[in-house]
């Protein structure tokens, strides 16, 4: 006999029997009526564990990660406001369905069964995942990445005060909300939960407002791994800055008592605390684990009679809330309701077609209110002298700080944050006298810790705020890529585009930095970020490009709800020169505020028909010095720079094509997973052209004199040009 079912059988037994396990009498502030409703909570949650099961078995569903033991995390949902964003563990089937008694017209049955069973009717996923999630209950869909999203639940908690300030079109919090995030004892020891928690209480240290709630379900074991007993208390119950508070879950009394008094806590504090709630795991880790194989049969026994259900029906009996007959008749009722609402539930549409998947990887387009840009006197008053610079041509750095501050003049909406990006103005001082401008609030000097920078974006990004992450080096990336690719991506696939995080990632990236810092600061590898579905990647040339592409950057964000990762090659932001030492011919004027280059455009430099040099950032400004020599060398050519890495401009870029007659891509990343690869196959795929690929070779940056030598240069592109006209002649 499973676990499942012998659980069920005990509960019936014992209930029937009046043989309860022992523990405090019912206390505290928790009303007749509402205990009975927690209590029902809890039922519905059992209930769907175990239909759950039925449905794997018959093939009707796929995923039965469970919540059961854990359903004293209906007290938690009582406890809380519906308007506060709640970011759930997996096992928090009681907190949503107990949200759902908070908010009018749902139907948290039929809803969480056609997520089991993968229907598109499902409310949250379109049949996408089963997972927990709803727009109605302010709760945005968690998959299973362990702990990853906490470190957005500090930016959704630091988003409220700045939306305060702000007033964006699009927020979803009141200015009391708070924050709630959930997770397992096991996902506490994550590396990212450790940076999340430290990142709050580090905010909190410095008395910024970091109204966050962590709620520790401490059940005692992550899949056959037990926590140490005691060590949750140990590590957060004394940390500077957070607030602690325990309670016993298995007692909603206790739960709901304690969880009010450590909401209050941060509601009125604006601090960040940390609700400890002992559980039990009943059932294993999910359907197919047998916890029997790794833990003595007593000790599984033993936590089977301490049936959260149990103390309940034991604790509301003592209250006078309800008898234990009552108790069995509710518990039944519910499981047979659930199965009557599962036999309809398995019969809903499923998703079958590549397109219907795919269809929520892009979010929907919003409406914003319109926007002349920035007035002449806001100009005036930011950029002070800087008007008068505008004159004259400038390198990259300054032009893109330049269209950063007329964005954030005209979008209120706009947040910078990353590593010294305040004080400082960056590393390479692109950020310079913005925090100035706009004060700390808007541009803000992060910890040093990419996981966290990017989980502020994700957060702040859920309430209506515009966020502009930076990434001091593309190598830094690699520490919390898991935060685009696991978080960001994700949350409009997985809410059917009801939920997004529109921003815009800055990450000073790529190589040909001379003598400075090796692989670590020279990294020419963004495989990773072309990897992830959904995801816009841009990359600039010159500064007046940077400018406009950054501005269609902000629009993707702003109107299309788009994540844009914004790639500066480093190497050119001081560039000046092109053909000659001193003859400034890389510098270009900053743009008017109102100029674009719009998603998907190409631009062209020249007309020759004998060869079209495809590349961008540094194989551009290589590309433009070959195109110089082989026009000497009577070999015409056109050299398109791409702009945009993914998706390719496919159409843009053959149209741009045209008649040449030969394709040479200078691809400044590696042979292997480079750019190249996917520019190869389009030209094999779609056009006749003979071509080739002139690349980076696989291996790491060195510092030193050959900071260059594994990367395509001037007279190798040259030489590759040369080759495939002679061949194709």
């Amino acid at each position: 006999m499973d676990r499942a079912t012998i659980v069920h059988e005990n509960f019936l037994r014992r209930v029937g029997a009046g043989d309860f396990p022992q523990g405090a009498a019912p206390s505290g502030v928790l009303g007749r009526a509402a205990a009975v409703r927690l209590y029902r909570s809890g039922c519905l949650t059992r209930a769907l564990d175990l239909a759950s099961r039925r449905m794997q078995a018959a093939g009707e569903g796929f995923y039965t990660i469970g919540s059961s033991g854990h359903e004293g995390m209906a007290a938690v949902a009582a406890a809380l406001r519906p308007t506060d964003m709640a970011f759930l563990h997996y096992r928090d089937a009681a907190f949503q369905i107990e949200r759902a008694n908070q908010v009018p017209g749902q139907s948290i049955l039929w809803d969480m069964l056609l997520s089991f069973a993968c229907s598109s009717d499902d409310p949250i996923s379109g049949g996408r995942h089963k997972v927990l999630g709803s727009k109605a209950l302010n709760i945005p869909p968690q998959t299973s990445t362990i702990a990853s999203h906490l470190p957005k639940a500090v930016g959704a908690a630091y988003s409220i005060g700045l939306a305060k300030r702000v007033n964006p079109e699009h927020r979803a919090m009141p200015d009391d909300a708070i924050v709630m995030c959930s997770f397992g004892d096991a996902s506490a020891n994550h590396a990212t939960a450790q940076g999340a928690i430290n990142t709050s209480c580090w905010t909190a240290y410095q008395k910024v407002p970091m109204p966050v709630l962590w709620v520790c379900e401490d059940n005692g074991i992550g899949i056959s791994t037990k926590t140490p007993s005691g060590w949750i208390a140990a590590n957060f119950a004394h940390r500077p800055g957070l607030g602690y508070f325990a309670c016993d879950g298995l007692d909603i009394y206790d739960t709901y008592a304690t969880a009010r008094a450590a909401a209050e806590f941060v509601r009125t504090r604006r601090k960040p605390a940390f609700l400890h709630v002992r559980t039990v795991r009943l059932y294993g880790h999910a359907g197919a684990d047998m916890p029997t194989t790794y833990m003595a049969k007593a000790e599984v026994e033993a936590e089977e009679a301490n049936d959260p259900l149990l103390h309940t029906v034991r604790l509301l009996g003592e209250a006078g809330a309800l008898k234990a007959e009552q108790a069995l008749a509710i518990y039944r009722e519910t499981l047979d309701r659930a199965e009557r609402v599962r036999v309809e539930a398995v019969t809903r549409p499923r998703l079958k077609t590549a397109s219907e998947v795919m269809a929520s990887l892009v979010p929907p387009r919003r409406d914003n209110a319109p926007s002349n840009g920035p007035s002449a006197e806001a100009r005036a008053a930011a950029f002070g002298g800087d008007l008068k610079a505008m004159e004259s041509p400038q390198i990259m750095s300054r032009c893109i700080n330049w269209a950063l501050t007329d964005l954030m003049l005209e979008h209120r909406e706009i947040a910078l944050m990353g590593e010294d990006v305040c004080n400082k103005g960056g590393v390479y001082g692109v950020t310079q006298k913005l925090g100035a401008r706009f004060g700390r609030a808007r541009v803000i000097d992060t910890l040093l810790d990419e996981q966290s920078i990017l989980g502020l974006g994700l957060g702040m990004a859920q309430n209506g705020l515009l966020p502009i992450p930076e990434i001091q080096f593309l190598a830094y990336y690699h520490n919390a890529e898991d935060q685009i690719r696991g978080e960001g991506a994700t949350l409009p696939f997985f809410s059917n585009g009801q939920f997004t995080n529109p921003m815009v990632l800055r990450i000073a990236g790529l190589g040909y930095q001379k003598g400075f810092g090796g692989h670590f600061h020279n990294d020419n590898s963004f495989a990773a970020l072309r990897d992830v579905p959904g995801v816009i990647l841009c990359c600039p040339s010159n500064g007046a490009d940077a400018a406009k592409l950054l501005r269609e950057c902000v629009r993707l964000a702003r109107e299309e709800q788009r994540l844009v990762i914004f790639l500066e090659p480093i190497a050119l932001y001081p560039m000046r020169d092109l053909h000659e030492p001193g003859d400034g011919a890389w510098l270009r004027h900053y743009p008017p505020p109102g100029e674009r280059i719009g998603f998907g455009e190409v631009t062209t430099h020249g007309d020759g028909s004998d060869l079209a040099i495809v590349s961008y950032a540094n194989g551009l400004h290589l590309s433009l010095q070959a195109q110089k020599r082989l026009a000497e060398a009577g070999v015409t050519s056109r050299v398109i720079d791409l702009h945009w890495l993914n998706p390719l401009p496919e159409e843009a870029l053959l149209k741009a094509i045209g008649d040449a007659k030969r394709v040479l891509i200078v691809d400044e990343t590696r042979r292997t997973g480079g750019l190249a690869e996917a520019l190869m196959t389009l030209l094999t795929e779609r056009t006749d052209a003979p071509h080739a690929r002139y690349v980076a070779e696989d291996s790491f940056i060195p510092t030193g004199p050959a900071y260059a030598a594994t990367m395509p240069s001037v007279n190798g592109i040259v030489d590759a040009a040369r080759t495939l006209v002679g061949d194709a002649a």
